[in-house]
């Protein structure tokens, strides 16, 4: 996602670098005019007066110019991951209302139409209808990936475990989540920063790592929620810059965490598997409540 960014980041850099010309131009006229000025040369002072105010106005349209275009990683990434939710929430509901309405269409047609089958062509409309509801379990299995409706209602736990009994189930891999701690009250942006950064972990290890077994951790600490992800996987390589190195999961993962102004440990090595650590800070008017809370929900 961030190489994106590379071409409107120069364009706004030529029109940085035109601006400031302008005001150059604008400096050397003002020097100019004076000089003939000071030399007692007839130039009106309007003219003068005209010079001041395009140059102050350069000056002033720079100054605005260069205060909105810079922006803090933090404020980019939060940017970034709202323009994604927006649209997996509009993907999610393409997918369950208009997909999903038509293909439970289709099922009731096809219900209506095997009534009146002859008997030796029964077998193809079950065989039909098998592939119709397979297709609109993977619809909503889609759908639910990109926009996690059960966050709001099951909490965060409950969510997570959900994902994964529905994931790893035909997988092989032995899976356990643990939280020790009562997880309600969590931010909405961290509980979804949570989801989807453990989604795309079990979607690489499924992928790539060949493990045999995963290990989620969620526990409140005094400076944030933390969250581990271990697994005994092939292992990888972690590239220092993992957008430009093509691995567009960590590289959302580290953007997810940076507009939350949390930290990411990602450590990984050939054959010893990989560990997943992250910690989302408290808001300020949560921090006490944590500290005080931490020790005895253990």
């Amino acid at each position: 996602m961030l190489p994106r960014l590379k071409i409107p980041m120069r364009c706004c850099s030529r029109a940085a670098l035109l601006r400031w010309l302008t005001v150059g131009l604008c400096v050397a006229s003002l020097v100019t005019n004076l000089l003939l000025y000071l030399a007692n040369l007839a130039i009106p002072a309007s003219l003068l007066v005209l010079q001041f105010a395009a140059t102050l106005g350069a000056a002033v349209q720079l100054g605005l110019g260069a205060r909105s275009i810079s922006l803090r990683p933090a404020e980019l990434a939060e940017r970034m991951l709202k323009v994604q939710e927006d649209e997996r929430q509009h993907l999610s509901r393409e997918l369950h209302d208009d997909i999903g309405q038509l293909l439970t269409a289709a099922k009731l047609q096809l219900q209506w139409l095997q009534r009146r089958m002859p008997d030796e062509l029964q077998g193809h409309c079950d065989a039909l209808r098998s592939t119709l509801d397979d297709t609109l379990g993977a619809v909503r299995d889609v759908s639910s990936l990109l926009n996690p409706r059960q966050l709001a209602s099951l909490g965060l736990e409950a969510s997570l475990r959900a994902h994964l009994v529905r994931t790893l189930a035909s997988s092989g891999v032995q899976w356990s989540l643990a939280c020790n701690q009562r997880l309600g009250g969590i931010d909405e942006a961290v509980a979804m920063a949570v989801f989807r950064i453990t989604q795309e972990a079990v979607t690489n290890m499924l992928r790539h790592a060949q493990a045999h077994n995963l290990v989620i951790r969620l526990q409140r600490t005094p400076e944030g929620l933390a969250l581990s992800i271990r697994d005994d996987g092939r292992g990888f390589v972690p590239a220092r810059h993992p957008a430009e190195a093509g691995q567009r999961g960590l590289a959302g993962m580290h953007e997810r965490v940076t507009a939350l102004h949390g930290s990411l440990d990602i450590t990984s090595q050939l054959g010893l598997g990989t560990r997943i650590e992250a910690v989302f800070p408290w808001p300020p008017r949560t921090q006490q409540r944590a500290r005080s809370t931490a020790t005895h929900d253990l």
